[in-house]
């Protein structure tokens, strides 16, 4: 197996030089996304072929997860059984795939709630992911991580995972479905604006519990949950913000591990938030590829 990059990233990181045809191409090419005004952002890409990091932003920032957290959900769940019976194997589907709320719900309320995070976080040495506060332990999306521990975490399925595990995890994760069972359009960010192949899940939290617009299949897959638990005590990062993420990994043989997290103006449209993430990946994408 082979080891995870040191846990803490301390001052910035360089993207690292690709053969370009002129400096003028490559400073251009290199050139970090720019954040709008009113939205925070962080990211953090792993080049997996350079073994090390090339783009970092607030890596260590914490937000409140979303519907990311599904991924320890399921990484929990899988690694404390020897076998899953076919009415969990269709909960993983639907709940990776496609994002479903009460799929999670009910591996959140077998597995302990928080407990799940607290076992996950040690096991995997995420040194910034934190169980929700005490006064909302249903609420898995309350969650706190950071962008280097979600990268973290593919790490560990795609390098020391038992093969079972990243199989069925990442699995689903390359079948990620455009809409979510909620309704929301899940092809922003890395399915928009990445070229294929990839496997991604997404996180939206603080848009309503209807979309503007309901997913349709056919559109988005042709254009390329949290069901927004709204942040109501202290304790949950981003309070009062809706938040917007898009997590994976991108390029032939997985070559780079990404992860684009962000708060939005509190009020903001679903739309503007999807234009405003889709863009920044594009740009952190095509700025080290």
């Amino acid at each position: 197996m082979k080891p995870l990059a040191p846990l803490l990233v301390t001052g910035p990181l360089v993207v690292a030089a690709l053969a370009a045809p002129s400096a003028a191409a490559h400073a251009a090419a290199s050139k970090p996304p720019r954040v709008p005004a009113g939205t925070t952002a962080a990211w953090v890409v792993f080049d997996r072929q350079a073994g090390k990091f090339v783009a970092t932003r607030n890596a260590h920032r914490k937000y409140r997860s979303a519907s990311v957290v599904k991924i320890l959900i399921a990484i929990d769940y899988l690694e404390r059984r020897k076998s899953v019976p076919a009415a969990d194997a269709k909960l993983l589907r639907i709940m990776l795939r496609s994002s479903d709320d009460d799929a999670a719900s009910t591996f959140w309320d077998r597995g302990g709630k928080g407990q799940i995070i607290v076992r996950t976080a040690r096991k995997l040495g995420l040194s910034d992911t934190t169980p929700p506060p005490a006064a909302k332990p249903g609420f898995w999306g309350y969650t706190s991580l950071s962008a280097y521990d979600v990268v973290r975490t593919y790490r560990y399925l795609l390098d020391r995972a038992d093969a079972k595990v990243r199989d069925t995890i990442l699995g689903h994760l390359r079948r990620s479905t455009p809409c979510g069972t909620d309704g929301f359009d899940q092809t922003f960010g890395i399915p928009d604006g990445v070229p294929r192949p990839w496997a991604v899940k997404q996180g939206w939290s603080g848009f309503g519990t209807t979309p503007p617009v309901r997913c349709d299949a056919k559109a988005a897959a042709a254009a390329i949950s949290l069901v927004a638990q709204r942040a109501a005590g202290s304790g949950v990062p981003d309070y009062g913000r809706p938040v917007l993420h898009t997590t994976g990994l991108a390029g032939k043989g997985d070559r780079f591990v990404m992860a684009v997290l962000t708060a939005h103006p509190a009020g903001s449209t679903w739309s503007g938030s999807v234009k405003r993430i889709t863009t920044l990946t594009r740009d952190l994408y095509r700025s080290v590829s």
